[in-house]
C-alpha cells in the first residue's frame, strides 16, 4: 500500500504562488515579443514605403522630403525653399450660399482682388482657385465663411524667402515639381530634383550679406544717377566662385506673373551680366597692355609712346578724352587712360596676339558659368590693323560684364584663369585653371592697377586700407551703326588687396546722367568706381579682409616714371 504524503498548507501555497508568477512572466514575455516583432514590421513597411514608394529620400522614418531641394547661400542661409502652402479653391456647383454676397466677403478678405472677378470663379463652369499660397490668416478667414463649396487643397510651393535677393541668380522654378526657369533653378534642376539627395540642401557660391550689399549700393547709384540700370559682380579671384552678382532693375520670382516676358533688354528679369552685351571701353587696356608685356613687345615700363595728337589710321582718327599731349609711358599710359597710346602698344603688338588672348579669356564665347541663359561676346567680323588698335582700348568688340571679371581675376591672381562658378568650392575642388598671363606680368599688373587707383581715374574707388586696384571704362554706345554719344556704359573692374588679390569687384551704371555731385559729369571714375568702394568697404570685413593702412603694393620703382608737365593736373 503507497503511502501518501501530505505536504503542510503553507508549502501548497508557496508552490501555487510560484506556478501563478511564472505563467504571468511567461505571458508578459511574449506580449513583449509580440510588440516588439510588430515594431519591426512597423519600420520596415515605414522605410519600404518612404524609400521605394515615395521615390526620394527622406529626413525621417516614414517623413518625405521635399519634391525639390532646399538652395542656401554658402553659409547656410535659405534662398529657396520648397514648403506645403494653403490654397483656396472653390467648386461653384457645391456652392450653397449667395455667389454675390459671397464674392463682396472674400473681396474683403482679398482686397487685391476685383470682386467682379472673384464673382467669376464662383459661377464658374468648373473648380478654380480663389488664391495660391494664401496666409493662415486668410484661410481661417474664408474658412469661417462657412461654406461647403470652398476647398483649402495643401499644394507644395516654392518660395523664395529673400523675395528680390539675387534674384537672378536663382531664377524660379515655376512648379516645385517642376523644371526649374532659369538661374540656378534650370542650371542645377538634376540636382535639386535627384531622389538620393532631395533632402539635402545645395549650397551655392553666393554670400547673402554680400549680395544685398552689392544691389543695395548699385541701386542707390542708379536712382542717384537717373540711369537706366546698374549691375555688378563679386567674385573670388582665385577659385572663380560668384560670391555676388547683381542686376538692376531686379524682380521677385514669388511673383513671377508681375514680370511677362520680353526681350533682354525689356525686361527685369534679364540677367545683364551674363546676358548683355557692352562695349566695355577703357577697363581693356589693361589686358592688351599685358598680352604685350608678355609677348615682349613691352619691355621697359619707361618705353614712350607718341601721344601728341590724335592717331588718323585708315580714315579713322584715334583721340584722347584727355588728352596729355606729349610722349606717354606705360605706367602713364594707364593712368591717364590714353587710347592713343594703347593702340600705338597693340599695333606694335599686333593682331594675332591679341586675338589669342582675348579667346583665351573666352571673349568669342558664351562666360564660363553653369547658367544657361548666357551670350555670346561680339567678335569683329573682320580683324585688320585698325581692329586690332580698337579692340586694344574696349571699342569694336563686346562680351559680358562676367567675362571682364573673370579675365581680371587672371591679370591680377598670378596669370590663372579659371571658369567661374555658382557652385560653393571645397579647397580640394578649385580647377587647376588655364595660365593666360605670365607670373611676373601679373605682378607688374597689380603694381599698375594699384596705381591707377592711387594717381589715376581710379582715385574715387580707394578705399582706404584696402589697397584696391582697377581700371575705369567709359564707353559710348553703338546705335544704327554710330555711336551715341549721349549713351554711356561706365564700368570699374577692380581687385582688393592688391598685395594679395583675393577679389575682383565690378561695377558699371547703364546710361548715368550725372549729377550736382559729380558736376554733371558721366564718366565711370564718377559713376562707377564709388560704388566699388562702398562695396569693398561694407563687404570686405565680412569676406575676412581688414584694412590696413600700414601696408600697400610695393611701386617705388614706378612711382617716379609718373611725371606732370607744366599745366598738367
Amino acid at each position: 500500500m503507497a503511502t501518501v504524503i501530505v505536504q503542510p498548507p503553507h508549502v501548497r501555497a508557496g508552490r501555487q504562488r510560484v506556478n501563478r508568477t511564472a505563467i504571468a512572466h511567461n505571458r508578459l514575455m511574449l506580449l513583449l515579443l509580440l510588440f516588439v516583432a510588430i515594431t519591426m514590421i512597423v519600420v520596415v513597411r515605414l522605410s519600404w514605403v518612404g524609400i521605394f514608394a515615395g521615390g526620394g529620400a527622406s529626413d525621417g522614418v516614414g517623413i518625405m522630403a521635399p519634391a525639390r531641394a532646399d538652395i542656401t547661400d554658402r553659409n547656410g542661409e535659405p534662398l529657396a525653399r520648397t514648403m506645403d502652402a494653403w490654397s483656396i479653391a472653390v467648386r461653384p456647383s457645391k456652392l450653397i450660399g449667395d455667389p454675390r454676397e459671397l464674392a463682396r466677403k472674400l473681396h474683403e478678405i482679398f482686397p487685391d482682388e476685383a470682386e467682379d472677378a472673384l464673382y467669376a470663379k464662383l459661377t464658374g463652369k468648373g473648380w478654380a482657385y480663389l488664391r495660391r499660397r494664401a496666409l493662415p490668416e486668410q484661410v481661417a478667414a474664408v474658412n469661417a465663411l462657412g461654406e461647403i463649396g470652398i476647398e483649402f487643397p495643401r499644394e507644395k510651393e516654392r518660395l523664395y524667402p529673400q523675395r528680390t535677393l539675387a534674384a537672378h541668380v536663382l531664377g524660379f522654378a515655376p512648379k516645385a515639381d517642376g523644371t526649374g526657369g532659369m538661374g540656378v533653378e534650370a542650371a542645377f534642376n538634376d540636382r535639386l530634383t535627384d531622389p538620393a539627395l532631395r533632402g539635402k540642401p545645395f549650397a551655392i557660391s553666393i554670400d547673402s550679406r554680400v549680395q544685398a550689399a552689392l544691389e543695395s549700393e548699385l541701386y542707390a547709384q542708379m536712382v542717384a544717377q537717373s540711369a537706366k540700370g546698374a549691375g555688378g559682380i563679386v567674385l573670388d579671384a582665385n577659385t572663380g566662385e560668384v560670391i555676388a552678382m547683381a542686376s538692376i532693375p531686379v524682380f521677385d520670382p514669388n511673383k513671377l506673373k508681375s514680370y511677362p516676358n520680353a526681350k533682354c533688354s525689356e525686361s527685369p528679369r534679364c540677367n545683364h551680366m551674363v546676358q548683355a552685351r557692352y562695349e566695355l571701353g577703357s577697363t581693356f587696356k589693361p589686358l592688351s597692355i599685358g598680352a604685350a608685356m608678355d609677348r615682349g613687345v613691352v619691355t621697359s615700363m619707361a618705353k614712350r609712346y607718341d601721344a601728341t595728337e590724335p592717331l588718323q589710321v585708315a580714315g579713322f582718327r584715334i583721340k584722347d578724352d584727355h588728352p596729355m599731349r606729349r610722349w606717354l609711358n606705360v605706367p602713364e599710359t594707364l593712368v591717364h587712360s590714353s587710347n592713343i597710346a594703347t593702340a600705338r602698344i597693340a599695333d606694335e603688338l599686333g593682331a594675332e596676339p591679341l586675338q589669342h588672348l582675348y579667346r583665351e579669356l573666352h571673349f568669342d564665347q558664351r562666360p564660363a558659368i553653369e547658367l544657361k541663359e548666357r551670350a555670346k561676346g561680339i567678335w569683329p567680323s573682320s580683324w585688320g590693323r585698325i581692329t586690332t588698335m580698337t579692340v586694344s582700348y574696349g571699342h569694336g568688340i563686346a562680351v559680358t560684364p562676367l567675362h571682364l571679371a573673370s579675365a581680371y581675376a587672371a591679370l591680377v591672381n598670378g596669370g590663372m584663369w579659371r571658369p567661374a562658378t555658382l557652385r560653393r568650392l571645397e579647397p580640394q575642388d578649385v580647377p587647376q585653371g588655364r595660365r593666360v598671363f605670365s607670373a611676373a606680368t601679373s605682378a607688374r599688373m597689380r603694381q599698375l592697377l594699384r596705381m591707377i587707383v592711387a594717381e589715376g581715374t581710379g582715385r574715387s574707388a580707394d578705399a582706404k586700407g584696402y589697397r584696391v586696384g582697377g581700371k575705369t571704362g567709359s564707353a559710348e554706345k553703338p546705335e544704327e551703326g554710330r555711336y551715341n554719344k549721349s549713351s554711356l556704359v561706365t564700368t570699374f573692374a577692380s581687385a582688393f588687396p592688391m598685395d594679395n588679390p583675393r577679389y575682383v569687384v565690378l561695377a558699371m551704371m547703364d546710361e548715368p546722367k550725372g549729377n550736382a555731385e559729380t558736376f554733371g559729369l558721366r564718366t565711370a571714375a564718377f559713376t562707377a568706381a564709388p560704388v566699388v568702394k562702398r562695396v569693398i568697404e561694407r563687404t570686405a570685413p565680412m569676406l575676412g579682409v581688414l584694412p590696413d593702412e600700414h601696408r600697400d603694393v610695393e611701386i617705388s620703382d614706378l612711382k617716379p616714371l609718373l611725371w606732370k608737365a607744366k599745366g598738367e593736373e
